[in-house]
Parts: C-alpha cells; structure tokens; sequence
C-alpha cells in the first residue's frame, strides 16, 4: 500500500471516494469549492492506493486557511467498500492518517490537526451514524488523536429575531489589546471551556489568554474593531464579547464574564449584542456559534436569545 499526497492530476480519480454517508459531512462539490478557494490543497489530501498508479481506495482531506503554510483540520476521512471488511477500513484508514501526521511533523506542526466531525443532534439514536463515527473514530485514535469533545452548533437567522437591549450594559470598542488579555485571563477563572482551561493548565492563564487575543486578531477574518467591552453604566466591567467570522459565515467568536459578574444573566446581553453588531457589519444570512455540550449555562444563553441547535461537531484531538 503507497501513502501518499495527492497532485491536481489525480482529482477525477479521488472524487469518486468522497461519497456522503452518515458522518462525512462532505460532498465532492464542497471539496471542489474548497479547493479552488485555498481551503483545500492537494498537498494536505492523502490518498492510499494499491501499488503504484493502483486504485485509490482512501483518502484523507485536511483544511486551512488560504494563507496558512500547514493545516489546521481534519474535515474528511473516506474508505472504498473494496478496501474490505470494517475492521480494514479502520485499519487502512489509521496508516494514512499516521502518514499526514508524520508528514505534518517533519514541516514543523506543533501537534496533528484535530478532526472533525459534523453530525446531526441525535446521532447517537441513529446506528448508521453511530457506524460512520464508530470506525473513523477508532481509526483517529490509532493515528494519535485519542482525545474527544462535543460540541453544539447552534444557528442564528434573521428571521429569529433579537430581543431589545435591556440597558444594563454599556458596550464600547476598545483598541487596546492588553485590555482583552486582561479580560479573557480573568474569565478562565471557574471557565466550562475545556479547550481554554485545557491550554492554560498546560501554559499558564496569562500566556493562553494572549494566544487567544492573537488567535481572534490574526486568524480569524472578522474585524478587530468590532470587539466590545461590557460595562454597567457606572463603568464596573463585567464582561467582553468577540463578533467574528471564519471563511464561511458570521460568528460569535467568543464572549465571557468575568467570575464575579456571573450568574445574572450578562451573557444573554453580549450574545446579543454580538449579533447585532454582526448583523449590521455582514448582514449574515446566518450567525454560526459553538459551545461545548458540557457548557450548560452557555447553551441555555443561546436558546434565550434565540439561536437554535443544528448540529454537533466531534473534535479529536492529540491532546
């Protein structure tokens, strides 16, 4: 079996392996789209074939960011039935994954980019998804993504309306970076993010918190100048919020309370101050937002304002 990444001459061979099933979450005119975009690069899809020149018989799909030098996710992973019975797919389907990872390191990736999966609400009712997952799971452990996190998606459109603002906060820019890593260190205090209370274990509270000030700022293409603060009318902080984008839609890209603001209700104001501002910046057809399912209060400030569950995304993870 050679491993290996692909060459534009090989995409009319390798589309017939992406083919949708329960836990895909992809189709072969995503793919095509995301390629011409820069999302998708031949370099960063694998395929594993049967000898030289024999037939593709899975393929592996990572994404980044049109400018970024390495990817950042795992978004398809696909096995031909004439790879064999369950237990060879999952087989193949770790040794192609082990090979990006190796290839990912030698170029100087950090760790293996996390995979996800996008999966409808109740997937765990439904066998044929519980089947998709089941084997792509086992297959990313092997590869050394042992780590697992739900998340829930949740969707905002025009027509779910926006409750008036309340008047207890006052919402301003603020141009000052270190104000923001200030607040973001402050709210990892008692935090139900695991992927930030995770890092900061592991770096320290004060190093996370600029990561994430960098992160928000230089990755993601939403505008720096639509964060907020969050104060009450006679100016206390009480919290930020983050309007954002990624390359496909409007986002909430992240919003916190600071520990001794919680509990009253502040985050139902910034979510939805932090859709106003991007309904007026991007009139969004939709505003996109995840949290993690164990992140109740969270979940519960979203289905206030009115943001609805779609989906839930698997993240595996090194880590």
């Amino acid at each position: 079996m050679i491993f290996r990444p692909t060459h534009a001459s090989d995409l009319d061979r390798l589309l017939p392996l992406i083919v949708t099933d329960a836990a895909g979450g992809m189709t072969a005119d995503t793919y095509t789209t995301r390629l011409a975009a820069g999302e998708y690069r031949p370099e960063w899809t694998w395929v594993a074939e049967d000898g030289a020149g024999g037939a593709p018989l899975a393929l592996a799909v990572w994404w980044g960011g049109p400018d970024d030098a390495l990817p950042n996710a795992l978004d398809g992973l696909f096995v031909a039935d004439q790879a064999g019975p369950p237990a060879e797919h999952t087989a193949l389907a770790a040794e192609l994954l082990a090979a990006g990872h190796a290839a990912y390191a030698a170029a100087g990736a950090d760790a293996a980019p996390d995979y996800h999966l996008s999966l409808p609400g109740d997937w765990r009712e439904r066998p044929d998804v519980v089947a998709a997952v089941t084997w792509r799971r086992e297959a990313a452990r092997r590869a050394g993504l042992p780590v697992s996190l739900e998340r829930l998606r949740y969707e905002w459109t025009p027509r779910c309306g926006l409750p008036e603002p309340r008047g207890r906060l006052v919402f301003a820019a603020e141009p000052d970076d270190e104000v923001f890593v200030d607040l973001f260190r402050r709210v990892l205090t008692d935090s139900l993010d695991t992927d930030s209370t995770k890092e900061a274990a592991s770096m320290g509270a004060q190093a996370q918190a600029r990561g994430d000030v960098e992160f928000y700022r230089d990755t993601m293409p939403g505008e720096r100048s639509w964060w907020r603060v969050a104060r009450t009318p006679a100016g206390e902080v009480v919290g930020f919020g983050l309007p954002s984008r990624n390359h496909a839609f409007a986002v909430v890209g992240y919003l916190g309370v600071v520990p001794e603001h919680r509990g009253r209700g502040y985050a139902d104001e910034i979510l939805a101050e932090i859709t106003r501002i991007l309904v007026v910046e991007t009139d969004p057809e939709k505003v996109r937002a995840d949290t993690d399912l164990t992140n109740v209060p969270m979940a519960a400030a979203f289905e206030r304002v009115g943001y609805r569950n779609d989906a839930r995304r698997l993240v595996l993870s090194a880590h």
